[in-house]
């Protein structure tokens, strides 16, 4: 499995959400783990990884901000767990004094097979403690590319990827508005899909066809 990582720090009511893929999903979300597997090749295996970002402001700092973009290629296998998680809390500022506290995970996931057990599970929690006019926003975005044959991303499209994590990086260190931060970071994700879709438009032929599947869930955000 190749796996890609890079998550900095500048630092409402807990909501959950679990989805289902595939044959199975459901889930949590730990800080970034994986178990090895065999990117792009036709030995099935199972498979598993994890991955986690935490924020936490509070008055003596101010502003935490962290992303994680991630790629996980397992390959083909006959089971995969993943899982993908943003959390992010204020506690103790106040409206004079308040604090930003920003957590934002991308996970993605390929795999291949045309039986593959497949537990998938995307969550994010945005919470204020005792933190009046406190900002606090957790997304966590998860694409799960599924084929039927081994396939693997090659290096034009981990550079297009690269370039969209650079520029989420951006976006999660700005002082934007939490609406205009929504709308950039939903437009990331949208590229992040588009850029999916036209790898596996390369992908070998089978009976099943290849599918992108996008996670969405948000926490803490206006209008989500």
């Amino acid at each position: 499995m190749s796996s890609h990582r890079k998550a900095r720090s500048s630092n409402h009511p807990l909501t959950r959400q679990a989805l289902r893929v595939g044959l199975l999903a459901a889930g949590f979300a730990g800080v970034a783990t994986a178990v090895p597997a065999q990117a792009a090749t036709g030995a099935a295996h199972a498979a598993y990884a994890s991955d986690h970002v935490f924020t936490h402001a509070d008055r003596a700092h101010h502003t935490r901000t962290q992303d994680s973009f991630t790629v996980r290629q397992f390959g083909t296998a006959d089971a995969a767990g993943v899982r993908n998680q943003a959390n992010a809390v204020s506690a103790g500022c106040s409206a004079d004094d308040h604090c930003r506290s920003v957590a934002l995970s991308f996970q993605i996931v390929t795999v291949a097979g045309e039986h593959t057990h497949l537990n998938a599970s995307n969550y994010s929690d945005a919470a204020n403690k005792e933190c009046t006019g406190c900002q606090t926003l957790a997304g966590a975005y998860q694409f799960v590319v599924s084929t039927p044959t081994a396939f693997g991303l090659d290096a034009a499209t981990r550079q297009h990827l690269d370039d969209i994590h650079q520029r989420l990086d951006a976006l999660t260190r700005s002082t934007l508005p939490a609406a205009e931060l929504k709308a950039r970071v939903d437009g990331l994700a949208g590229e992040v899909s588009t850029v999916l879709r036209d790898a596996v438009a390369h992908a070998p032929k089978a009976d099943a066809e290849p599918t992108v599947t996008l996670h969405r869930h948000l926490d803490g955000w206006p209008g989500h």
